[in-house]
């Protein structure tokens, strides 16, 4: 069994982006993605995978989801759904979803862990957001605040959150 962690930034009204771009730039959040994620596997979507300047992210292995029969991406495996990608990663400790919108509401309900990084701004004309969920569903683990400095524009949280059912069948990939 695998754990199914999310991670993301959002802005305090649940935004994740803007015509297909992260809404701002915080290496301190970028610097906490690479630690959490590197020597995992990374699902997302076709349209986020697209979006990264430099194409598979390194020391990880890049699972694309694409309908498309013949899609084929450098350094990555690639998908035809969310369950095929996660039956792939069988016997993995954590796989991590990356986005975008549509992948993360696919993978909301068969989540164990967030890894949430709010941004403590509202992003105006933002048009891809990340599914709400309730607090009753969830026991925050971890919380750290960070005021804006220099590198980073905007003030942010990240926080840690695990789903409280944890006997609830969809909290892990079961094959």
């Amino acid at each position: 069994m695998s754990i199914i962690s999310i991670i993301v930034a959002t802005d305090e009204q649940g935004a994740i982006g803007k015509d297909g771009q992260l809404l701002c730039r915080l290496p301190r959040d970028m610097k906490r993605f690479r630690e959490i994620t590197t020597g995992h596997t990374v699902i997302m979507g076709r349209k986020t995978f697209e979006s990264l300047p430099g194409g598979a992210l390194p020391n990880r292995k890049n699972r694309v989801l694409s309908a498309g029969p013949d899609r084929h991406y450098e350094h990555c495996d690639v998908s035809r759904s969310l369950q095929e990608a996660l039956a792939a990663c069988e016997g993995e400790e954590e796989v991590f979803i990356i986005g975008g919108a549509g992948v993360y509401r696919q993978a909301m309900p068969l989540a164990g862990k967030i890894y949430l990084t709010e941004i403590h701004h509202t992003f105006a004309d933002a048009d891809a957001f990340f599914p709400s969920f309730t607090a009753a569903e969830w026991t925050e683990t971890g919380r750290q605040d960070f005021p804006p400095d220099d590198k980073n524009p905007y003030a942010h949280t990240f926080s840690t959150y695990i789903r409280k059912n944890k006997g609830h069948s969809d909290t892990t990939i079961k094959n």
